[in-house]
């Protein structure tokens, strides 16, 4: 594999690691490019809420990590770096995380959900939640926030596009519905889908998405960008001859990379 396309730093608040050294270990790995793709500060919430810096960088440090992005392009001409950014998407907030991403030089968005009605589903400390909700509820909400994530013309790829399946909570109903109702919505967007190797240390124990999820993307036409989710640096690149195996087994021929929010396919070989 020649990309990563999901990286994180201190900022946030949950990774560990100079930046310097994810680059070095992207190098050593034999990467081609890598982006940055840190959480970008959450639009709906006052900056001195409690989140920032637990779960995303704060207003005060997007300049500078944005800055710092560029310095290491500077530094390591070897190995192309893109700054990127993963932004929650929350409802009716659409206009003002518009407003802020056009502030800033971004190369990529990765869209996430990672909250349903204030609830951060995928934090392990607090997963005894899941005991007052109705899985199949929870499937439902948070495929109807990919779908809206998708359809809102606001990010150039979805992250961890089946994050609801982290701790093995699955509906009793046909899952495959929610697979191919979003890959209908991200090929109408042409929003790519991410291949991210992160869920393999997660509960699940697997990639995200799902081997039926990508067909059901691939079916019609939806790129798909790859990443390691990395919030250390040696996470860089990390299981991703798993992630060739999904790609063999999928069919998927092409990943996305991207230059000022504009996309490139650049073939696949193995």
């Amino acid at each position: 594999m020649f990309v990563d396309y999901h990286m994180h730093t201190p900022l946030c608040g949950h990774a560990q690691g100079a930046m310097e050294e994810y680059v070095e270990e992207a190098i050593r790995k034999g990467l081609r490019e890598i982006a940055f793709s840190d959480h970008l500060p959450f639009v709906h919430l006052p900056a001195d809420h409690p989140w920032h810096g637990r779960y995303a960088m704060r207003m005060e440090e997007l300049p500078g990590y944005c800055e710092a992005v560029l310095k290491l392009r500077e530094r390591y001409p070897e190995i192309t770096i893109k700054l990127g950014i993963e932004a929650d998407y929350i409802p009716e907030k659409e206009k003002e995380l518009e407003k802020l991403l056009s502030d800033y030089p971004f190369d990529f968005v990765l869209g996430s959900i990672h909250m349903i009605d204030g609830w951060p589903f995928d934090d392990p400390s607090l997963i005894d939640e899941y005991a007052n909700r109705d899985i199949d509820d929870l499937w439902d909400r948070y495929f109807a926030l990919f779908i809206a994530a998708a359809r809102s013309g606001l990010f150039d790829s979805m992250a961890h596009p089946d994050l609801i399946k982290k701790f093995g909570f699955f509906p009793k109903a046909n899952v495959q519905i929610h697979y191919e109702k979003a890959a209908q919505a991200l090929a109408q967007a042409q929003v790519c889908l991410e291949i991210n190797s992160s869920g393999l240390h997660k509960p699940i124990g697997e990639i995200y998405p799902s081997a039926a999820f990508l067909r059901a993307c691939l079916a019609r036409g939806v790129a798909v960008t790859i990443g390691s989710d990395a919030h250390k640096p040696t996470e860089v690149a990390r299981d991703f001859p798993k992630v060739k195996e999904l790609l063999r087994e999928t069919g998927c021929r092409e990943a996305a990379l991207f230059t000022r929010r504009q996309k490139t396919l650049q073939p696949l070989t193995f």
